[in-house]
């Protein structure tokens, strides 16, 4: 770093003042430093007495490439990163205001809490049609027991040729998987439970897959939509610049992670935190739940995590010739209460492409026109405040027309009427001359419209039929129809929740293909755990390229009742023609219906058939005979065998039935192969 123009002046200064010193004299001088200002981060007494400040600090290249490069920067550095991040996030967040308009919006007509209104009169109802939250309730049902089974989500697949090797890899590999995910990383469970509750109401969820230094282990995080930010022109989170995670920390958990050396240990003001910034999806969602932040709010601090792309200083893209390309690495940058944590290499070391390493996984409801999804109060939030509208004044006209109200004569006078009359009461009245039903005259209130009451189901029925809940299509069907024909209407009526579910499913992959990225990384080279099956171990190198890791869910049918329709038809099918489908078809028919109920433990209920043993040639005999084929063995005399069914073969009985030859013919090729 060159010597700065306000460093001369300064030097200048102090020049004519220590002019007529001695040389060897040392010179005291008091600097006042400040964190923002940069020019005077590094200073040096000269041998002649001036002071140089801006020297050049230590090679920057020197530091470990897993190093907090925020520990190797001046303030001055830190300070512009801070500044330009912090200021491309808070147009990031301008940018999608209107889907956060949207998503809030809907999330007022969730239904979750009763609504105090005194329009147009006070006591009118206040009730949410429950549309929404019957649509979200039905979805999260659903999708929660497909992608999360009791037995665990994982499943292996081998890729390429299978040996016994590999089939025991893959299998170490899915038991140790299923028993981290339902055992060990005890937030997976509840968390997906809520993510699938967030999902069709914002239509977009994010889960962040890494190794938590705190825990010792891997985790997978849910992500509310709101709380990841990406720019305005990104598609997807393998083309976002940048991806922010604003984290809400205690300083306590921020402070630890500074005593381990995670983050850089500076002074956050403790005293002075700014409180955390709550935007408008969060006070709806506080007021649905009927919280609010309590008087310990202050000792939470939002934490912006950026992975983002950087040019810095001292650290820059070099090519082979160790000239500077220009171009931009990947970083994580994390920034709390205004002051730069940690800055670390978001590569590998080994990359020569220094591809970004991706930690966030990005589940759609529906795919949308951008990056964020929609959810249902994006599609049918108009549905569900119309239906709430109606329903509204279906209630208020029934509550004005059993209660009505109009004017009276002003000479008439009533005990006690401010009071509602009780039902069986006669009460006492002043009237003056003249009828007294003229001196009443009642508004013209209108018993509850049936009009509006069709409208409201016409609407009610339109946003179902959009959610899809497959209930009412298997309930609405024709218990006499053919299997079949029950199928068809069910992949009719379901088509939108179809698509839900394997945008799912791909997204539940990349998760547990980046989890299984941490446990390569992370694990020790043998990791002894214990399982219902016993002391097991797994090692770093089953996380390889030959095991495929899949969900177990299918992306094909996303309920019980789907699967065991088409279980029904492939046993029918089967029974029909039971000589085309090999000895064991029956067998394997029928175990693929109780797999498609869920039935557990389904050996002992339908135990495997019976392989064949070797057996006489007598036996073979009375076995053809009868039209049942046989199997040979090696190590069988094959010419007695042979001799036998050769016999057999030229009697009246066998010649005169056909297949019967057939079978005996078969039979003694077997043979003749064996000898």
């Amino acid at each position: 770093m060159a010597t700065i123009d306000k460093a001369i002046t300064i030097e200048e200064q102090m020049e004519l003042e220590v002019r007529d010193r001695s040389k060897d004299m040392e010179l005291e001088v008091e600097v006042d430093v400040t964190e923002e200002d940069s020019d005077f981060d590094n200073f040096e007494q000269l041998e002649d007495g001036n002071i140089a400040f801006g020297m050049p600090t230590p090679p920057l290249e020197e530091t470990d490439f897993y190093e907090n490069l925020a520990d190797a920067l001046d303030k001055g550095d830190l300070a512009s990163i801070k500044n330009d991040l912090m200021s491309s996030i808070d147009s990031d967040k301008e940018s999608r205001s209107d889907w956060e308009k949207t998503y809030r919006e809907g999330l007022e007509y969730l239904g979750m809490k009763y609504e105090e209104r005194s329009q147009p009169f006070e006591g009118a109802s206040g009730v949410m049609h429950p549309l929404l939250a019957e649509s979200v309730t039905q979805f999260q049902a659903q999708a929660y027991n497909e992608l999360l089974p009791s037995q665990g989500p994982v499943k292996t697949q081998v890729i390429g040729m299978t040996t016994p090797e590999t089939e025991q890899q893959a299998s170490r590999v899915q038991e140790f998987m299923n028993y981290q995910l339902m055992q060990v990383m005890r937030e997976y469970d509840s968390e997906t439970d809520q993510m699938l509750f967030y999902l069709p109401l914002s239509g977009s969820a994010f889960r962040k897959v890494y190794y938590d230094q705190n825990l010792g282990r891997a985790v997978s995080k849910f992500i509310p939509s709101e709380d990841l930010i990406v720019p305005y022109g990104a598609t997807d989170l393998h083309s976002a610049t940048r991806i922010t995670h604003v984290i809400n920390m205690s300083m306590n958990e921020i402070r630890k992670l500074q005593q381990i050396g995670f983050y850089r240990d500076v002074d956050l003001d403790y005293g002075n935190v700014t409180p955390n910034e709550m935007d408008e999806i969060q006070e709806e969602i506080d007021s649905i739940q009927g919280v609010e932040p309590g008087y310990d709010n202050n000792d939470m601090c939002q934490v912006y995590e950026s992975h983002v792309e950087l040019d810095i200083e001292g650290f820059e893209d070099m090519n082979a010739e160790g000239e500077e390309t220009g171009i931009k690495l990947p970083y994580i940058v994390t920034i709390a209460n205004g002051k730069v944590l940690s800055i670390r290499r978001n590569y590998k070391e080994d990359d020569q492409l220094k591809q970004r390493i991706n930690y966030f996984v990005h589940y759609k409801f529906l795919p949308g026109l951008g990056f964020y999804g929609f959810g249902l109060t994006h599609m049918i939030g108009g549905l569900s405040k119309a239906s709430t509208s109606i329903l509204r004044q279906l209630i208020d006209a029934g509550t004005l027309s059993n209660l009505p109200a109009g004017f009276k004569a002003r000479g008439i006078r009533i005990r006690n009427d401010d009071q509602p009359l009780q039902p069986g009461e006669f009460r006492d009245m002043d009237a003056p001359g003249g009828s007294l039903r003229d001196a009443f005259v009642p508004l013209p209130f209108k018993e509850p419209s049936q009009t509006l009451l069709s409208l409201l189901g016409i609407l009610v029925d339109s946003g179902r039929r959009f959610a899809s809940i497959a209930d009412m299509q298997i309930g609405d069907a024709n218990q006499n129809a053919p299997v079949g024909t029950t199928v068809a209407l069910l992949e009719r009526g379901t088509r939108v929740m179809s698509a839900i579910h394997k945008r799912l499913h791909a997204s539940q992959r990349i998760e547990f293909e980046i989890l299984s990225k941490v446990f390569a990384e992370y694990l020790p080279p043998a990791y002894p755990y214990n399982t219902a099956n016993g002391n097991q171990t797994i090692k770093a190198v089953d996380f390889d390229e030959r095991v495929d890791v899949l969900p177990i869910s299918d992306p094909n049918t996303f309920s019980m009742a789907q699967r065991v329709m088409m279980a029904q038809e492939l046993l029918r099918t089967v029974q029909s023609n039971p000589e085309i489908h090999g000895p064991n078809g029956i067998h394997e028919a029928y175990r693929r219906m109780y797999a498609a109920m869920g039935v557990q433990n389904i050996e002992q209920l339908l135990p495997p058939p019976p392989q064949p043993q070797p057996m006489d040639p007598a036996s073979e005999n009375a076995g053809l005979i009868t039209g049942l084929p046989q199997q040979a063995f090696m190590g069988q005399d094959h010419d007695a065998h042979i001799n036998s069914h050769m016999s057999l073969y030229n009697t009246i009985t066998a010649q005169s039935n056909p297949p019967v030859l057939s079978l005996i013919q078969a039979h003694v090729y077997q043979h003749v192969s064996f000898r």
